[in-house]
């Protein structure tokens, strides 16, 4: 979790290899009025939100329904969100992507192929509830390289075990 261009989709795609677990985008559950008011700059209300969360919380629901596993990458940048997205289950825990806003813009003034313009940046910022300590989950810096990135998730979130049993195919 945490605002565009902090890495979640680059960390979450890490950790779903390294845990031989499903991997989902959650920019690709928005439907298309979200996509096409944040590619006009317009932040996002919370009623363009909560039909998107739920949608997210269904996926999560049905995979753990199958019996697996996945990483899921949202900005998730309030309680409330995060609150709908628990509602899948126990299991849902967050890892927190935390950066200075400066380091953010300047990755995404240089990020293309992306809907989400750096102009909203400030006011994603603005939204972020930060994960509070009795929320299933942990904050990470993104000063860390990636690998140190998905180190420190794994052993703050109690996924280092799990890692290591994942089968070597996955983390290939």
């Amino acid at each position: 979790m945490g605002p565009s261009g902090v890495g979640k989709t680059t960390i979450a795609k890490m950790l779903a290899t390294r845990l031989g677990w499903d991997f989902a985008e959650a920019d690709e559950f928005h439907p298309q009025a979200n996509i096409d008011k944040m590619s006009k700059g317009i932040p996002l209300e919370d009623d363009d939100r909560w039909p998107w969360l739920r949608l997210l919380r269904d996926w999560i629901s049905g995979e753990q329904g199958k019996g697996r596993d996945a990483v899921v990458t949202c900005s998730a940048l309030k309680r409330s969100y995060r609150d709908v997205l628990r509602e899948a289950g126990s299991s849902v825990r967050f890892l927190e992507l935390t950066a200075d806003p400066a380091l953010i813009e300047d990755r995404l003034s240089r990020r293309t192929g992306h809907y989400m313009p750096p102009s909203l940046l400030t006011s994603q910022f603005q939204t972020l509830e930060p994960l509070g300590g009795d929320e299933n989950g942990t904050r990470v810096s993104v000063e860390l390289t990636p690998d140190e990135i998905v180190e420190a998730a794994l052993r703050a979130l109690g996924l280092a075990d799990r890692a290591a049993e994942a089968p070597a195919a996955a983390q290939n």
